[in-house]
């Protein structure tokens, strides 16, 4: 199997990284949380299985200020608001002819990464598989989803090798409207679950909960029709709803951000969606009011 370098430490990082080492592909990690690179340099990248033992698979760790190896496959799972240095940082790592796949929230990581890698060096990815962060390099899997994939010529070796990972993998000509389609979810349903500090399923059992989603997703639906990007599915409401229930034990990524006391990705979602909103002339005053309240809960600034 071709190796592969993952670019963070969080739940996703992990997660894929077990996955794939359990089956057979080299995995390196690379990333600045220390408390995450001491347990994958000691453990592994752990999973928790159902029966309650664990996963535990040796991965190659590496911190960003350290030499960096040479790949030509390479997943970005940082937080949105890390791409820039991570772009930088693939700037020295990736190979000539290498590839960079992002499967990260939010709007805005491919010109960042093309910026610094080339867009011939660049494909777009998404994924809705649910992760929770148990502990540094411990993950809980929370809900299982296709990762789908913008076609590209290089991609063949990484389509593999998530296949033999187990992923069900499903590939694309364009990946912007899947990208919108997953902001449309995850507009509807991060900020509420990191407000309320609830898992997913908690929101379909709450009524206001439930409504407000219908209320992001609605607003974030119309600026992507606003912009002429055609959603992957027909109603946004019922998908973000489809998403909760299969998720319904996660913790989403920003309620993990928010319990930990770290930045989150509301500026890539919520802010992104106000900001494209107001060049398209389309209201968007529950994804700002969202966007305010949990900057104001986290250290973004």
């Amino acid at each position: 199997m071709e190796p592969i370098l993952i670019l963070g430490t969080g739940a996703l990082a992990v997660l894929f990284a077990a996955r794939l080492g359990a089956a057979g592909t080299p995995v390196t990690l690379l990333g600045s949380w220390p408390e995450g690179l001491a347990a994958l340099r000691q453990d592994g990248a752990r999973l928790r299985l159902p029966d309650g033992s664990q996963l535990a698979v040796p991965v190659d760790v590496f911190a960003w200020e350290e030499p960096c190896i040479s790949a030509r496959l390479a997943l970005v799972l940082v937080k949105s608001w890390k791409t820039a240095v991570a772009a930088s940082r693939l700037a020295g790592c990736l190979s000539p002819d290498g590839l960079a796949v992002s499967l990260q929230n939010g709007l805005g990581n491919r010109e960042q990464l093309e910026g610094a890698l080339g867009a011939e060096r660049v494909a777009l990815g998404v994924t809705t598989s649910g992760a929770t962060l148990a502990g540094p390099g411990l993950v809980h899997p929370g809900g299982e989803g296709p990762v789908w994939l913008e076609a590209h010529p290089r991609l063949g070796p990484l389509a593999a090798a998530l296949q033999a990972a187990g992923f069900e993998v499903r590939q694309v000509a364009n990946a912007d409207s899947l990208v919108w389609g997953k902001l449309v979810v995850s507009a509807a349903i991060n900020p509420l679950t990191a407000l309320l500090r609830i898992p997913n399923g908690e929101l379909l059992r709450r009524p206001g909960a439930r409504r407000r989603m219908a209320e992001l997703a609605g607003e974030a639906a119309a600026v992507a029709s606003a912009l002429g990007i055609r959603l992957p599915y027909d109603d946004p409401t019922r998908a973000a709803e489809e998403v909760a229930a299969r998720t319904a034990e996660n913790f989403s990524s920003m309620l993990q951000d928010v319990l930990r006391g770290a930045p989150t990705e509301i500026d890539a979602i919520c802010g992104e969606i106000v900001r494209l909103g107001e060049q398209a002339g389309v209201p968007t005053p529950a994804n700002r009011q969202a966007w305010e309240q949990v900057r104001a809960l986290s250290q973004t600034t």
